[in-house]
C-alpha cells in the first residue's frame, strides 16, 4: 500500500493518496484545488488515479475534485446524500473499493454535514482491523467536527448534533483501538474549537483523551461541542455552496497580471478592491489609501475571506516575488476575480506618492495615556470569545474579526479608534478594513493585548 498525506498549513487542511502499489490503482481523498502536487506524486509512482471522493462539502476551501477528474479522468465520489450539478458516483454505507489488496470501505458518519462519510482503509481484504480511518470532519485529533456551521440548508444544529453524536460514540468509537485516525483538519481551523497540531493518532488515543469521546449521553455531547464555536468566516457559505456547483476549473498556466502604478489606478476606479498582503510592519509605514491589509505570512486565505466577499474584484500588492503564491491562495478559497498585481512594490508605492499614506499605530503605553485624556478613544478588540475571557481592557468594545464586516454599523465614529487583537496581526488587517469602510481617526496597538497586559500586569522580581 502506498498512503500519503499532504498538509497545507495555511488552511490546516489534510488531503490523502491512497494506492495498491501492485496494481497502480489510486485514489485521492478531499483534494485541494491546486492538484498539482497528487498528480506529480501520481506519476512519479507509476500510479493511476481512478476515483477522487470528498468526505463532505467542504466549506473552508474549494476542493479540487473538478480539476482532478478533468486532468485523470477519475470518477467522483461522496457519501450517498449528496446532490450536486456534475456527475458523481454516490457511495453507500459498507460499500468497498478494491484497488488489488488494498481496499477502501465507505463508513457514513453524517453530523458535520449530512452527507459526511469516513473512509477505512484496509492494507489486505480480509483484514479485521483496519490500517486507519480518514474521518473527514466528523473526528479530528482532540474534537470533533462543529455541527453547527450550516453548511447544509435545512438542517438544523441540533439535527446535526444527533447525527454526529451517533457517527461519533457509535461508529467511530466502535472501531479497534489500534485504527489510525487521519482527520481532514487540524490546529488552527474553524471547523473545530479544539484540533490538535497532530497529524494524526489513533481511535484508543482519542477514546481516552478527546473531551467529545467521553462516555455521556446525546443532550449533553450536543452542548459541549455547540459550547463556544467562534463564527465561521463569511466565505464559508459561499465554498459550502459551490463545492456542489459545476464551476469553473483552475487554469494554473493563467497568471496574473502585472500592474504599474497606472494600471493599479486604472483598476481601483473600476472598482477593484487593494489588498495589500505585506507584513503590518511594512503596511503600516506607507500604503495605498484604502487598501485592504492580510498579510501572507498567516491564515492569508482564512482572514482574506473574512474581510473580502468572494464577488470582489481584486488588485493585489504582495511582497516582492510572492504574488503568484497570493493568487493561488485566493483561488484555493474560489476568489478567482484577480485584476492583477503591482509589479515590484517597494519602487513602485512612491511612484503612488499622492495616494500612499502610513497607518496610524500606538504602544500600550501611549494608549493607557489617551484613556486617561479628555476624549478617550474607543477600544475594539477582535479577537474571539475565548481569548478575551482570558482578559480584556476595560470598556472595550468587543467584535470577532470574522464578525467585523457584517457588524461595521455598531462602531461609533464620533471618537478616535484604537483597534487590537492578541499581538497585532489581525488589528491591522480590522483597522485597514475600518479605514477602508470610512473610517478616518484608526489606530492599531502595538503588540496587541499582550503588551497591554505585560504593561498593566508587570511581573514582580
Amino acid at each position: 500500500m502506498y498512503f500519503a498525506q499532504f498538509y497545507l498549513d495555511c488552511l490546516s487542511q489534510a488531503s490523502y493518496l491512497i494506492a495498491d502499489e501492485r496494481t497502480g490503482r489510486a485514489v485521492v481523498v478531499d483534494p485541494r484545488r491546486d492538484v498539482d502536487e497528487y498528480v506529480a506524486d501520481a506519476e512519479a509512482r507509476g500510479l493511476t488515479v481512478e476515483a477522487v471522493i470528498n468526505t463532505h462539502f467542504h466549506a473552508d476551501f474549494l476542493a479540487g475534485h473538478l480539476e482532478l477528474a478533468d486532468r485523470t479522468g477519475a470518477w467522483i465520489g461522496y457519501g450517498h446524500r449528496a446532490e450536486t450539478e456534475y456527475p458523481i458516483r454516490h457511495l453507500a454505507d459498507g460499500e468497498r473499493i478494491e484497488l488489488g489488496d488494498v481496499t477502501l470501505q465507505i463508513l457514513e458518519t453524517p453530523g458535520h454535514t449530512p452527507e459526511s462519510i469516513s473512509i477505512l482503509v484496509f492494507e489486505q481484504p480480509d483484514d479485521t482491523v483496519p490500517y486507519g480511518v480518514l474521518t473527514g470532519d466528523a473526528l479530528f485529533i482532540g474534537d470533533v467536527g462543529r455541527p453547527d456551521l450550516l453548511a447544509s440548508t435545512g438542517v438544523t444544529a441540533d439535527e446535526l448534533g444527533a447525527m454526529l453524536y451517533d457517527s461519533v460514540h457509535h461508529k467511530l468509537m466502535g472501531l479497534p483501538d489500534e485504527t489510525l485516525v487521519f482527520p481532514a483538519h487540524g490546529a488552527g481551523s474553524a471547523c473545530g474549537k479544539n484540533l490538535s497540531t497532530e497529524k494524526r493518532s489513533t481511535i484508543g488515543t482519542q477514546r481516552r483523551t478527546n473531551y467529545a469521546c467521553q462516555p455521556m449521553n446525546q443532550d449533553t455531547f450536543v452542548r459541549i461541542v455547540t459550547a463556544g464555536q467562534s463564527t465561521a468566516p463569511a466565505y464559508f457559505g459561499h465554498d459550502a455552496a459551490l463545492n456542489r456547483q459545476d464551476h469553473p476549473l483552475l487554469d494554473p498556466t493563467n497568471a496574473a497580471r502585472p500592474l504599474c502604478p497606472e494600471g493599479l489606478k486604472e483598476a481601483r476606479t473600476a472598482g477593484a478592491v487593494v489588498l495589500d498582503a505585506r507584513n503590518p510592519q511594512d503596511f503600516a509605514a506607507g500604503h495605498v489609501r484604502g487598501a485592504v491589509n492580510v498579510p501572507l505570512d498567516g491564515r492569508f486565505a482564512e482572514q482574506a475571506g473574512t474581510v473580502l466577499t468572494p464577488d470582489s474584484t481584486i488588485a493585489i500588492i504582495a511582497p516582492q516575488d510572492r504574488e503568484d503564491e497570493v493568487v493561488t491562495r485566493l483561488a484555493r478559497i474560489g476568489f478567482d476575480h484577480i485584476a492583477g498585481y503591482l509589479s515590484n512594490p517597494d519602487n513602485a508605492l512612491p511612484a503612488l506618492a499622492d495616494d500612499v499614506t502610513p497607518a496610524s499605530r500606538l504602544t500600550a503605553d501611549q494608549l493607557r495615556t489617551a484613556l486617561t485624556g479628555d476624549q478617550p478613544p474607543t477600544v475594539l478588540d477582535v479577537r474571539t470569545c475565548g481569548e478575551r475571557e482570558t482578559g480584556s481592557i476595560e470598556g472595550s468594545l468587543h467584535i470577532p474579526l470574522t464578525e467585523l464586516p457584517t457588524r461595521l454599523d455598531e462602531i461609533p465614529t464620533d471618537h478616535p479608534l484604537v483597534v487590537h487583537c492578541a499581538g497585532g496581526h489581525r488589528s491591522s488587517i480590522a483597522a485597514s478594513l475600518l479605514r477602508h469602510h470610512g473610517h478616518t481617526d484608526v489606530f492599531d496597538l502595538l503588540g496587541g493585548y499582550n503588551a497591554w497586559h505585560t504593561l498593566t500586569h508587570p511581573t514582580r522580581a
